[in-house]
């Protein structure tokens, strides 16, 4: 059995990974600082699938601890979630995000260097494409100065594997996801921010419940068909088997480069009003929302081009966002109840 490291994996989409994973038999190893997350996820991944993944409190961005649990554990694979990740909050910290996402990624690939390990899996994102010139987003898009500081620590957190890879021979992927919602159908796992939501979903969930008293949208003049932003929203189960699909290619030796890169979401652009709306009629329930200005850091439209994923990872989205939009729904209702 192949054992399997998943750092931040008690997080949104890691706890999502962590579930498919064991589902397909990998015998799972858990990194998480608990910064961005709760130690029940643990719990609640081991009433799904019936077996409890070792869990590990470290910050990575401590290198000794880092050293520490690699010289105690044999890994064949390490799919990283680790790192802050709201467009948002990244303009006002840059040096925080600097840290976090920049130091703790380097220290995983030293010890991949120092052990000989391989196969790693990294969690990038749609945001190195910049505003992209042509829709939908190809891989063949260029990379652009990225509009946000979280953008910046995914593009040059990419080239930093790239070149790593090239140089110790280490395989690896990154997958740039476009927007992650949803939760698990067995409502036990979600998306489960602490403090203020720095993502859409949930902060129409938390508005939906009363917790909070209207949804801001960020800019209503953009050059969209209703004038909000569009985006592209995958469910985080679908996404989580793009992880599993991605490994199984570096374990069998099927990639055709040291270090490839592939677009993972549902091929289709929603604004944030139609999102808004699906919401409101699958659930049956209207939503206080206000337009407020444009949020700095926000492209204007993204939406992916999926095919060369659906071909080299065998892999397709089958989750509609009417049934994601309302398991999103259910998992907020379980929270406040």
């Amino acid at each position: 059995m192949k054992k399997i490291l998943v750092t931040g994996g008690l997080g949104f989409i890691g706890s999502h990974t962590v579930v498919e994973l064991q589902n397909k038999g990998f015998e799972v190893v858990i990194i998480d600082n608990l910064s961005n997350t709760t130690i029940d996820v643990l719990g609640q991944i081991t009433e799904i699938t019936g077996t409890k993944p070792d869990f590990h409190q470290i910050d990575l961005r401590i290198k000794n601890d880092v050293k520490d649990f690699f010289k105690n554990n044999h890994v064949d694979g390490i799919i990283h979630f680790a790192a802050y990740k709201a467009v948002g909050e990244s303009m006002g910290e840059p040096l925080e995000y600097y840290e976090n996402n920049f130091n703790s990624l380097i220290y995983l690939l030293q010890e991949m260097r120092d052990r000989k390990l391989d196969n790693f899996i990294f969690s990038s994102s749609c945001t190195v494409y910049g505003q992209a010139d042509k829709l939908p987003i190809t891989e063949e898009a260029p990379v652009k100065a990225a509009e946000s500081v979280y953008g910046n620590t995914k593009q040059v957190g990419e080239e930093i594997i790239k070149d790593t890879s090239k140089a110790h021979n280490i395989n690896a992927i990154a997958l740039r996801y476009f927007n992650p919602i949803g939760g698990h159908p067995s409502i036990k796992i979600g998306e489960l921010p602490l403090g203020v939501p720095q993502n859409l979903i949930p902060f129409i969930t938390q508005t939906a419940a009363g917790m909070r008293e209207e949804l801001s949208v960020f800019g209503n003049d953009y050059p969209t068909k209703d004038g909000t932003a569009v985006r592209d929203y995958i469910d985080v189960v679908d996404l989580a088997r793009a992880h599993i699909a991605a490994l199984r290619r570096l374990i069998d030796k099927k990639n055709k480069k040291s270090f490839e890169y592939f677009n993972v979401g549902s091929g289709n652009g929603s604004s944030v009003l139609e999102i808004i709306n699906t919401f409101e009629k699958v659930n049956n329930i209207k939503l206080n929302y206000k337009i407020v200005g444009r949020r700095e850091g926000d492209v204007v439209v993204a939406f992916a081009d999926t095919a060369i994923a659906n071909k080299e990872l065998n892999w397709k989205t089958e989750i509609s966002l009417e049934k994601t939009l309302e398991t999103a729904w259910k998992w907020q209702l379980k929270q406040t109840v």
